[in-house]
């Protein structure tokens, strides 16, 4: 029967697994391809199981006593990896923009509405672009929307520091604000945690733990301001 192996050439480009006949500890704890526990095995049992089946021992775990490898297949197992690397990587150092749009018309309850808005985006790490669109005669008046962004400001003064301040661009006057570097720090420590469990998860075998609502909530908050953004374009046009 051929074996298949997997050619350790192949793992020198990134962190040093151990596998297979790399393997060189007399005794791990098995974790089969299915997630099940097998126990502590003799390394050779476990690599002949492994190879019984066309797949690979891979050590998930060097540091335990004793180690603990998992039956799976190597080449799928660093495409998953490389795929949640680069995920986790993007959660933690790309800072997203959320744009919240208004109108010098935008009355106080929207106002607030989309204050309390920005400050959600900002407590989870993102920026905040306010957008203040002129329409018509309104330019003449460019008081009112200053307004409006300087409260904004004073409202989210305990989350955010102000990156760019209120500045006329064409028919726009838009606002830029940042998460303060405290509010940054525990989003940061938030996120090192996920990742501290999904790392843990997968080296025992188990399920990753599923996301918290918290970015659900804001996709979904995301789209109530662009639903609120479509029914204010409506309104103009109905209104002239």
């Amino acid at each position: 029967m051929s074996m298949r192996r997997f050619d350790p050439r192949q793992a020198q480009r990134g962190p040093q697994i151990r596998i297979n006949q790399r393997i060189r500890v007399p005794e791990i704890r098995v974790i089969g391809e299915a997630g099940e526990m097998l126990g502590i095995l003799p390394t050779h049992e476990a690599l002949r199981r492994a190879q019984e089946r066309g797949l690979d021992l891979v050590e998930v775990n060097p540091k335990a006593d004793p180690p603990v490898c998992k039956i799976l297949d190597f080449g799928k197992y660093k495409y998953d990896e490389k795929k949640k690397a680069r995920e986790a990587k993007r959660k933690q150092s790309v800072v997203e923009i959320k744009e919240i749009k208004l109108r010098p018309k935008t009355d106080d309850h929207d106002l607030a509405f989309k204050a309390r808005a920005a400050t959600r985006f900002l407590e989870a790490g993102h920026k905040v672009k306010f957008t203040v669109r002129f329409r018509g005669r309104e330019i003449t008046h460019p008081e009112k929307a200053q307004e409006q962004l300087d409260w904004i400001i004073q409202q989210c003064e305990e989350t955010a520091n102000i990156e760019v301040r209120p500045v006329m661009e064409q028919r726009t006057m838009t606002l830029l604000m940042a998460p303060k570097p405290a509010v940054m720090q525990r989003v940061a420590q938030a996120r090192a945690a996920v990742e501290k469990a999904r790392q843990k998860a997968l080296q025992e075998g188990r399920a990753a733990p599923e996301p918290t609502d918290n970015e659900e909530a804001l996709r979904k908050l995301e789209e109530q301001l662009d639903e609120e953004d479509d029914d204010d374009d409506e309104d103009e046009g109905d209104g002239g």
